[in-house]
């Protein structure tokens, strides 16, 4: 246990995690009740501090982007990149959110057209002078800003992890403020609310992502929409997934975000093909000037039901729902951000992790949510007939498609999404794992093991025996668990910038006697349970 983990956060981990799930499977609806009120109290009462900490996080991104700073590597001066540009691209966008893009695509701008976050378009919705709004607000809550969340804490890891030789933890990059108590106490308690949130976060959507397969396998196959079925696609998602976190980086997820992201490209390339493409473009130009001439606006508004009873309702039921959402998931995107991210500029990792991904977001929900858009509008509808997993499935029914083209686009569609399941499983454990274990970023191959078994386990039970209530519990509890690290990303980046204040400004050499900030920090390196940092080629990694 002490060569491989570090015993506090890893036993403490665990015990919460088993209490949830017996909680989850025996009580499933008071603690869905329970769960649910905090989350509601904290979007209601302390929504606008997501607004400003999230508004905070895209702020210091750009400043740091455009700043001498950018110029400065996540590594040594003489580091290079482990990772080709499209392979790092590929694995930091299907881990960050690949299954939730393709889960929400068609669902949620469909929804924000039924109900708006204008007032004045919800007295006539749904109606054609609502699709910019439903396109743009869809923009806004999968572009900047969660992005800038996992810039947060990724560029704060990776920065104290490869340049600075600390563990690869959250509690890392609290160094500069706490000194050695960083890795006592109260480091242990940050990376047990990483554990928690990226657990229970992955769970929730690999339960989302099994319903949308499940889903697909009906209209496919004919195959029952039940827990049986359910169960057989997590065990072989959980197998797969089990292969290649077993793999290695380079052998397992690499090869698999790659491949994943060439076939997201055509199967998106396919459905603008045949889609409404005037339809489409237009609505996605609308879109975008939409989100771009609101983002300030949007960025800090957390209105009172008193004067915009409309608005409060959408913020506090979307908005602030998805700031919390993606603050619990920064530990498991950041983590593995920084971990990819060895020897790329800090210029580098910002553009990459800020703005390649928006333009996917947009072409994404612009060509999947415009096409929902116009078959709601003027085709058939009925997308809000069923539920948010079957949407991208009604999409394909409504489109002009022969049967056949029909079933191998819906066949590759369920490709997508399980190839999405499988790159958010195993990256994940691999996060779960460097968690647990202190920071070493190569852990043994029986750890990796141990927790990609356990996502899939905790899936399996929360989703077969709990139901989707048990989901919903889990998603209350993991947005919950945002508020705390909202608070610890704001010090992580207060940390940062500490820490960029004392490196020299360009052209001017260390000082002989070094940099004395490295020198404080090597009292750090006894506390890690791993060795070192930089990165080892073992089993690929």
């Amino acid at each position: 246990m002490r060569q491989h983990t570090n015993p506090s956060v890893f036993i403490v981990s665990s015990l919460v995690i088993i209490a949830f799930v017996v909680l989850g499977v025996a009580y499933t609806d008071p603690l869905l009740d329970g769960a649910t009120k905090v989350r509601d109290w904290i979007g209601t009462d302390l929504g606008w501090f997501y607004v400003l900490a999230t508004t905070f996080f895209l702020g210091a991104a750009i400043f740091l982007m455009l700043s001498r700073f950018g110029s400065i590597k996540l590594g040594p001066d003489d580091s290079r990149p482990e990772f080709g540009t499209v392979a790092w691209f590929a694995m930091l966008f299907t881990t960050g959110m690949g299954i939730g893009l393709v889960f929400w695509g068609v669902a949620e701008p469909v929804t924000h057209l039924h109900a708006p976050r204008s007032e004045e378009l919800a007295e006539t919705a749904p109606s054609p002078a609502g699709v910019g709004e439903a396109l743009g607000l869809s923009f806004f809550h999968w572009s900047f800003h969660p992005w800038a969340i996992y810039i947060a804490l990724g560029l704060s890891l990776g920065y104290f992890a490869f340049r600075k030789g600390l563990p690869l933890r959250p509690a890392s990059a609290l160094y500069p403020l706490l000194g050695d108590r960083a890795f006592g106490w109260p480091g242990h308690i940050v990376d047990i609310l990483a554990v928690f949130g990226t657990i229970f976060g992955l769970a929730t959507s690999l339960g989302l992502g099994t319903l949308q397969i499940n889903s697909g396998l009906t209209q496919v196959t004919g195959m029952p929409n039940n827990s049986l079925t359910q169960s057989i696609i997590i065990i072989v998602i959980t197998g797969i997934a089990l292969y290649s976190v077993m793999a290695g980086i380079d052998k397992g997820i690499r090869r698999l975000s790659v491949i994943n992201l060439w076939l997201a490209f055509i199967l998106l390339a396919f459905i603008f093909a045949v889609g409404p493409k005037l339809w489409i473009v237009s609505s996605m130009l609308t879109g975008a000037g939409e989100y771009l001439g609101n983002l300030v606006q949007w960025s800090l508004s957390f209105p009172s039901p008193l004067a915009d009873e409309t608005a409060a309702t959408f913020t506090t039921g979307w908005s602030i729902f998805y700031w919390g959402w993606w603050i619990s998931w920064s530990p498991f995107v950041g983590i593995f951000l920084a971990r990819i991210s060895y020897g790329r500029t800090i210029r580098e990792f910002i553009i990459g992790a800020l703005f390649a991904p928006v333009v996917v977001s947009i072409l994404w929900f612009g060509v999947f949510g415009g096409s929902g858009l116009y078959y709601e509008l003027f085709g058939e509808g009925g997308f809000q007939d069923g539920d948010e997993a079957s949407a991208a499935f009604h999409l394909l029914d409504a489109l002009p498609l022969t049967p056949i083209v029909a079933t191998i686009a819906s066949v590759l569609l369920i490709v997508v999404v399980a190839v999405f399941f499988v790159t958010s499983s195993d990256s994940g454990s691999l996060v779960v794992d460097t968690l647990t274990n202190g920071g070493d970023t190569n852990p043994v191959k029986l750890q990796r093991a141990f927790w990609a078994i356990s996502e899939g386990g905790v899936t399996l039970i929360l989703l077969v025996l709990g139901g989707t209530n048990a989901l919903g519990a889990l998603q209350a509890a993991s947005v919950v668990t945002g508020l705390p690290f909202a608070v610890i990303l704001v010090f992580m980046l207060w940390g940062l910038f500490k820490g960029l204040a004392k490196e020299p400004k360009p052209g001017v050499a260390l000082k002989k006697n070094g940099d004395s900030s490295r020198s404080k920090v090597d009292a750090g390196r006894t506390a890690r349970q791993g060795g070192d940092n930089a990165p080892k080629e073992e089993d690929g990694t």
